[in-house]
Protein backbone atom coordinates (compact mmCIF):
# COMPACT_ATOMS: atom_id res chain seq x y z
CA UNK A 1 0.00 0.00 0.00
CA UNK A 2 1.66 3.14 -0.90
CA UNK A 3 1.64 6.52 1.49
CA UNK A 4 2.67 9.77 1.50
CA UNK A 5 3.10 11.45 5.19
CA UNK A 6 4.12 15.06 4.71
CA UNK A 7 5.40 16.41 7.95
CA UNK A 8 6.69 20.23 9.00
CA UNK A 9 3.83 22.08 8.86
CA UNK A 10 3.09 24.80 11.44
CA UNK A 11 2.61 28.54 11.94
CA UNK A 12 5.06 31.41 11.33
CA UNK A 13 5.34 35.36 10.67
CA UNK A 14 4.91 36.62 7.66
CA UNK A 15 9.20 36.49 6.50
CA UNK A 16 9.85 33.36 7.89
CA UNK A 17 10.64 30.12 6.80
CA UNK A 18 8.97 26.34 6.88
CA UNK A 19 10.40 23.40 5.34
CA UNK A 20 7.99 20.29 4.37
CA UNK A 21 9.03 16.93 4.39
CA UNK A 22 7.11 14.35 2.67
CA UNK A 23 7.90 10.40 2.78
CA UNK A 24 6.43 7.91 0.44
CA UNK A 25 6.49 4.21 1.11
CA UNK A 26 5.11 1.54 -0.60
CA UNK A 27 6.74 1.61 -3.98
CA UNK A 28 9.60 3.96 -5.30
CA UNK A 29 8.91 7.17 -7.30
CA UNK A 30 12.58 7.60 -9.15
CA UNK A 31 11.28 8.25 -12.41
CA UNK A 32 7.94 9.97 -11.50
CA UNK A 33 7.17 13.34 -10.94
CA UNK A 34 6.30 14.41 -7.51
CA UNK A 35 4.70 18.03 -6.09
CA UNK A 36 3.03 20.09 -3.71
CA UNK A 37 -0.12 21.79 -3.95
CA UNK A 38 -2.03 23.49 -1.61
CA UNK A 39 -5.25 24.33 -0.69
CA UNK A 40 -7.15 27.60 1.54
CA UNK A 41 -10.95 27.35 2.87
CA UNK A 42 -13.10 28.33 -0.25
CA UNK A 43 -10.29 27.93 -3.34
CA UNK A 44 -9.53 24.98 -5.24
CA UNK A 45 -6.67 23.34 -4.49
CA UNK A 46 -3.54 24.83 -6.83
CA UNK A 47 -0.46 23.45 -8.28
CA UNK A 48 2.70 24.86 -6.40
CA UNK A 49 5.69 22.95 -7.23
CA UNK A 50 6.76 20.05 -9.06
CA UNK A 51 9.93 17.58 -9.31
CA UNK A 52 10.87 15.29 -12.20
CA UNK A 53 14.18 13.61 -12.05
CA UNK A 54 14.43 12.52 -15.65
CA UNK A 55 16.52 13.69 -18.57
CA UNK A 56 18.59 15.40 -16.07
CA UNK A 57 15.60 16.79 -13.99
CA UNK A 58 13.52 19.61 -13.91
CA UNK A 59 11.42 21.49 -11.20
CA UNK A 60 7.84 23.25 -12.12
CA UNK A 61 6.87 26.66 -10.23
CA UNK A 62 3.41 28.44 -9.27
CA UNK A 63 4.35 32.17 -10.52
CA UNK A 64 2.84 33.13 -6.46
CA UNK A 65 6.18 31.20 -5.33
CA UNK A 66 8.71 31.52 -7.50
CA UNK A 67 11.96 32.71 -6.29
CA UNK A 68 10.78 31.84 -2.58
CA UNK A 69 9.76 28.19 -2.58
CA UNK A 70 12.29 25.32 -3.62
CA UNK A 71 11.61 21.69 -4.33
CA UNK A 72 13.92 19.37 -3.71
CA UNK A 73 14.16 15.44 -3.52
CA UNK A 74 16.15 12.59 -1.68
CA UNK A 75 15.21 9.13 -3.90
CA UNK A 76 17.09 7.31 -1.89
CA UNK A 77 14.51 8.23 0.86
CA UNK A 78 11.70 7.98 -1.53
CA UNK A 79 11.43 11.58 0.26
CA UNK A 80 10.23 15.01 -1.22
CA UNK A 81 10.83 18.54 0.10
CA UNK A 82 9.65 22.12 -0.07
CA UNK A 83 11.26 24.93 1.76
CA UNK A 84 9.73 27.91 1.57
CA UNK A 85 11.12 30.96 2.25
CA UNK A 86 9.99 34.54 2.40
CA UNK A 87 6.75 33.13 3.31
CA UNK A 88 3.03 35.77 3.06
CA UNK A 89 -0.16 35.60 4.69
CA UNK A 90 -1.39 34.34 1.01
CA UNK A 91 0.73 30.98 2.02
CA UNK A 92 -1.76 30.10 4.13
CA UNK A 93 -3.08 26.94 3.47
CA UNK A 94 -3.27 23.09 3.63
CA UNK A 95 -0.60 21.51 1.62
CA UNK A 96 -0.62 18.05 0.24
CA UNK A 97 2.26 16.56 -1.79
CA UNK A 98 1.80 14.02 -4.37
CA UNK A 99 2.97 10.91 -6.83
CA UNK A 100 2.76 9.90 -10.23
CA UNK A 101 2.21 6.21 -10.83
CA UNK A 102 3.31 6.63 -14.21
CA UNK A 103 6.90 7.30 -14.72
CA UNK A 104 8.45 10.16 -17.24
CA UNK A 105 5.10 12.47 -16.88
CA UNK A 106 5.86 15.85 -16.58
CA UNK A 107 2.55 16.14 -13.99
CA UNK A 108 2.13 19.74 -13.42
CA UNK A 109 -1.96 19.81 -12.27
CA UNK A 110 -3.57 17.51 -9.67
CA UNK A 111 -5.81 15.33 -11.68
CA UNK A 112 -2.32 13.51 -13.16
CA UNK A 113 -1.02 12.53 -9.82
CA UNK A 114 -2.56 8.91 -8.23
CA UNK A 115 -1.23 8.99 -4.81
CA UNK A 116 -1.58 12.09 -1.98
CA UNK A 117 -0.46 13.00 1.56
CA UNK A 118 -3.25 13.49 3.87
CA UNK A 119 -2.17 17.23 4.13
CA UNK A 120 -0.32 19.65 6.58
CA UNK A 121 -1.42 22.62 8.13
CA UNK A 122 0.90 26.12 6.91
CA UNK A 123 -0.66 29.09 9.10
CA UNK A 124 1.47 32.48 8.13
CA UNK A 125 0.50 35.27 10.18
CA UNK A 126 0.92 39.31 9.01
Amino acid sequence: QVQLVESGGGQVQAGGSLRLSCAASGRTFVNAAMGWFRQSPGKEREFVAASITWSGGSTYYADSVKGRFTISRDNAKNTVFLQMNSLKPEDTAVYYCAADSTPFIRALTSSEYDYWGQGTQVTVSS
